[in-house]
């Protein structure tokens, strides 16, 4: 079973991962601008979904499979969105987030530390604030209250925090370096070697972390 497994669904995991690395390395070769760009950043995270989808078993995929497919979809069209509208990009991954906060609310941890309910807090609060002292931008305050209200949630969540947590907080950090190259921090060429390394790795450590627990390999918490 787990070598079907292996072979029908772990290479969509793997063909992520090799788009993923394709459009880090090849970006800015002309060969790969333009459409092969825009498909290999869209299919990085787009194939995480169909692993998403193909790895939770139909028993025990339900809601939370959909929710977590859903949102992996939509942030696939905002990779590609983002790269022809900016403002259009950012509402596909508001509406991730909200599908996500939606999947994380479902499932709640039974029991929190103080500490744990204090870093989801200033999760929640501390992303728009930032992310308005890095920009400058109100519009970018609007969305990051969705991207707080998601790290926020992924951290009270049943799943794990060393994971799921983690791999939000990745996503957080992402969008913090697109946002001060938005406004008037200059961190040189930090931005462009992170954010996108950043960003995939948060992902991926979302969805292999919930697919875990769907599958009964991760304990309850």
């Amino acid at each position: 079973m787990a070598k079907q497994a292996l072979i029908e669904q772990r290479p969509w995991l793997l063909a992520s991962i090799a788009a993923a690395t394709a459009f880090y390395f090849l970006s800015d070769n002309p060969v790969f601008e333009g459409t092969w760009g825009l498909l290999a950043k869209g299919a990085s995270v787009g194939l995480l979904a169909i692993y998403v989808w193909l790895r939770v078993p139909h028993d025990r995929r339900g809601r939370d499979g959909v929710l977590l497919t859903l949102a992996l979809a939509l942030a696939a069209a905002g990779d590609v969105a983002i790269e022809l509208y900016f403002t259009i990009g950012g509402a596909f991954f508001a509406a991730a987030h909200g599908v996500a906060v939606a999947l994380y609310l479902t499932n709640p941890r039974k029991r929190h530390s103080p500490s744990q309910r204090m870093l989801s807090l200033a999760l929640l609060v501390g992303t728009p604030l930032i992310s308005y002292l890095l920009s400058g931008l109100v519009e970018i305050a609007i969305y990051a209250v969705f991207l707080g209200a998601m790290a926020a949630s992924a951290w009270y969540s049943r799943f794990p925090r060393y994971r799921v947590g983690t791999g939000a907080v990745l996503f957080v950090v992402s969008d913090w370096l697109i946002f001060a190259r938005l406004g008037s921090y200059d961190l040189g060429m930090v931005p462009d070697l992170l954010i996108w390394p950043l960003y995939y790795a948060g992902q991926v450590m979302i969805a292999t972390g919930i697919v875990q627990c769907l599958r009964g390999e991760q304990p309850v918490r």
